[in-house]
Order: structure tokens, then C-alpha cells, then sequence
């Protein structure tokens, strides 16, 4: 008389021992778990009752699935890093130029000024900047006239709505734009001088100075 054994029944302490001993929770021993109870439960399964086909392949697609995102993660690691790289060597080339970052300040010295910018959206039909001293007086309009959307770099030629030549110190400038009748959003750039380059974590700062800091994609024009 044969006796059927059901897959709840004790199994061999031997396949036990070998599934418990891989516990731990990545693709490789989740498959060796699985695979060690699929032949424990083979072995032990109730002939009239038999495994479902389908409840195996739903297991066997998530372990294949998991297997796939642990890749998946260990390869954008390896990209993330070496973006990284790539940003602090793009970073060390700017060291020495100019460029222009978000500001509204204007250097005036020994007769030389510092340009200005303005960043648009949109197309503009009118742009005009208004340059101010430390006390907040305008000292000089500027009419930009129409600009395409995008980044537009221009010198101020350091003289006063009189005629006669700013003192030297620092300036700020603003800017409007329209298009017709509709205001626009006009970003004002100034100019800055990158010195040298530092990495914060994974990220490359360009040092500008009395400027501050600014990462890559904060650079609007290299001068």
C-alpha cells in the first residue's frame, strides 16, 4: 500500500537546511530558494493534488524581474558615475573664461565695464535694460530693441544718460521685455569669471569669485 505524502508534510531536513542557509534577499539566492523548494515540493507533492503550472510561472517572471532591476541599477550606477567624471572635466575647461550667470550686476572699473545679459522665453518686439548706482538711481536707460528668444549678451560703454563717464563701483541692471502689448519674463545675466573648480559629492562647482559658485548647468553663455 502506497502512502501520498502532501507538500505541507515534513520535508527532507537535508533541502531544508540547504534553502535556509540562503537567506539572503537578492535575485541569485531568491533563486536558489525557489528552486530548492520547487524540487522539495516535486518530490513531496500529492499525486491527486498536483502544483499549479501557472502559480510557478507567476514566480519564476517576478525572480526574472528582480534579476533584470538589480542590473538595471548597477548599470546606472556606472553611468551616473561616469557623467560625473565628464561634468568635472567639461568643469576644468572653463577655468579662465567668462560666463554668464543669473545676476543683475554691472562692473564698472579703470574704464572697462562688465557685460550684461538677458535670457528670454520668447521672442520679444521690445526689450530695454535700465542700469541703477548703489543708491538705487537710474543712470542709464538702454533700448535692446527686439530679441529673439535665448541668451543675448551686450556691453554697456560706462557713460551716463549725460554724457559723462560712470564712476567706477558697482551697477545693477534690469530689464523689460514685451511682445506687443504683453509683458514678458526677462531674466537678467551677469558676468563672471570662473577661477577654479571644486567637486561637492558628485557634483563640480565652478568658482566665480566674488560671484560665488555655480554647477554646469547653471552657465548661461561662455564668453
Amino acid at each position: 500500500m502506497s502512502v501520498a505524502v502532501g507538500i505541507k508534510d515534513s520535508l527532507d531536513p537535508t533541502v531544508l537546511t540547504s534553502s535556509s542557509a540562503s537567506s539572503g534577499n537578492t535575485s541569485a539566492d531568491l533563486q536558489n530558494q525557489f528552486l530548492n523548494m520547487l524540487v522539495a515540493q516535486l518530490k513531496n507533492q500529492d499525486p491527486t493534488n498536483p502544483m499549479d503550472n501557472s502559480q510557478l510561472t507567476t514566480q519564476l517572471a517576478q525572480i526574472n524581474t528582480l534579476s533584470g532591476i538589480e542590473k538595471l541599477n548597477t548599470t546606472l550606477g556606472s553611468i551616473s558615475g561616469q557623467i560625473s567624471s565628464s561634468q568635472s572635466l567639461q568643469s576644468a575647461t572653463l577655468i579662465g573664461h567668462g560666463v554668464m550667470v543669473n545676476g543683475s550686476q554691472v562692473l564698472v572699473g579703470s574704464g572697462t565695464t562688465t557685460p550684461f545679459g538677458v535670457e528670454l522665453s520668447t521672442a520679444s518686439t521690445a526689450t530695454t535694460a535700465t542700469i541703477k548706482d548703489a543708491s538705487g538711481a537710474t543712470v542709464r536707460t538702454i533700448d535692446l530693441g527686439a530679441l529673439t528668444a535665448g541668451v543675448h549678451t551686450f556691453s554697456w560703454d560706462g557713460t551716463l544718460t549725460d554724457g559723462s563717464t560712470a564712476p567706477d563701483g558697482k551697477y545693477t541692471v534690469s530689464l523689460a521685455a514685451s511682445s506687443g502689448s504683453t509683458q514678458l519674463v526677462a531674466q537678467p545675466l551677469n558676468y563672471a569669471y570662473v577661477n577654479g573648480v571644486s567637486t561637492v559629492g558628485d557634483t563640480a562647482k565652478l568658482d566665480l569669485g566674488t560671484m560665488g559658485s555655480a554647477t554646469l548647468d547653471e552657465i548661461r553663455q561662455i564668453l
